[in-house]
């Protein structure tokens, strides 16, 4: 049987107003040139999006992860849109994600965000895409742990039969670039141990345990690990199956109930709470470029192609008034926040603020330090 690979592949090239929103001439540039590559069979179907200020591809193909086809032609769709809409228009942060040249087969670690997950598709296989703005890979980690290795979240893990043998957890080490396979529920601590560093690990993969079958995929680019400095935030994306001995839509969806803290925010420098958006109606940013939010994209995914609510029109899973209560609370703990000013937690800790612009403000004061006694051995 034919595998069919959904790729996800995210950039900020360009905004109006700002951090605000992407031109809608870039977002049909990109329908554009997928249209032809899907005319030529390079792609089955696809879908554009965009959240923030950030463009984002839904790709089906049959030609597996990491494919330089694929990956070459985001590629191009990222720089045509830059060179012949977003810098004529002098759009905000034209290009911004795009941090070299010199592409060479894989889009991995030149900027872009990516997220793929190859599988053999089942009798009906549904499929949620996640994407957020104005935050990191990190933000995905307490969602995914409650999705498949929390039984308060996840009901399945208790009462359904394949999924009590519990998931793999790939974590990637983003400062060391190493990565460790962790099984729940036997190795949980271990887990949390490591994902509770959200600025270092991040669950990049998730597969059932009992025959290895791949669940999830996260994006894992950090922007400024690979840029050596802030040039704006990573804006994660994940591919997540659902139902039928994975867990249900519901149980997914379950975590964006009561928005977790997230690192990004105003200048990628504080904490935030992840806000569940409508795609088609809230997903901009405005108060404090923010907050950080999160919309949830839902298909089908049948013979290789995309199947939606109208042709490739995704449902829009957070297009709920239910969702009403989880964005009232997301609003009452930014205005909290934001009672902080400057002062932590409310702004991201010194290791985290090494790549914002804050370091060009304290080298200005580093000749005014002088030493004191008052912290020798002894002193009073």
């Amino acid at each position: 049987m034919v595998r069919t690979t959904v790729s996800v592949i995210k950039a900020d090239v360009g905004s109006v107003a700002g951090h605000y929103k992407p031109h809608q001439k870039m977002l049909d540039l990109a329908k554009r040139m997928l249209a032809e590559a899907q005319e030529t069979g390079l792609v089955k179907s696809f879908y554009v999006y965009s959240i923030g200020d950030d463009i984002g591809l839904v790709i089906t193909h049959h030609k597996g992860e990491e494919n330089a086809e694929i990956h070459g032609l985001a590629w191009n769709i990222f720089k045509e849109v830059t060179e012949k809409i977003s810098k004529p228009l002098k759009l905000y942060a034209a290009g911004q994600d795009l941090l070299s040249d010199a592409f060479s087969g894989n889009i991995r670690g030149l900027g872009p965000g990516v997220a793929e997950l190859e599988f053999e598709e089942r009798g009906s296989d549904p499929v949620i895409v996640f994407a957020a703005d104005k935050t990191e890979p990190g933000a995905w980690n307490l969602p995914l742990y409650k999705i498949f290795a929390d039984p308060f979240n996840t009901a399945g893990l208790v009462i359904d039969p394949r999924l009590r043998s519990g998931f793999i957890f790939e974590v990637l080490d983003m400062i060391e670039g190493k990565e460790v396979r962790i099984k729940t529920p036997e190795e949980s601590y271990d887990l949390l141990a490591l994902i509770g560093t959200t600025g270092r690990y991040c669950i990049s993969k998730v597969y059932r345990a009992e025959d290895n079958e791949p669940a999830a995929a996260a994006s894992t680019s950090r922007l400024s690990l690979i840029a050596g400095k802030y040039v704006g935030k990573d804006d994660p994306v994940l591919i997540v199956r659902a139902q039928a001995g994975f867990p249900a839509v519901g149980e997914i969806l379950a975590p964006f109930a009561i928005p977790h803290l997230v690192a990004g925010w105003m200048r990628g420098s504080h904490n935030g709470p992840l806000m569940p958006v409508s795609f088609r109606k809230h997903a901009v940013i405005s108060y404090f470029d923010g907050p950080p939010r999160v919309i949830a994209m839902g298909w089908q995914v049948s013979n290789g192609e995309l199947v939606g609510i109208d042709g490739t029109e995704p449902a829009d899973l957070f297009d709920d008034p239910f969702w009403d209560y989880s964005r009232n609370i997301a609003s009452q703990i930014a205005i909290y926040m934001r009672t902080m000013g400057e002062i932590m937690p409310a702004r991201l800790d010194p290791t985290e603020m090494e790549y914002t612009t804050l370091p060009q403000v304290l080298k200005k004061l580093e000749s005014r330090f002088r030493k004191t006694r008052s912290l020798e051995v002894g002193v009073p």
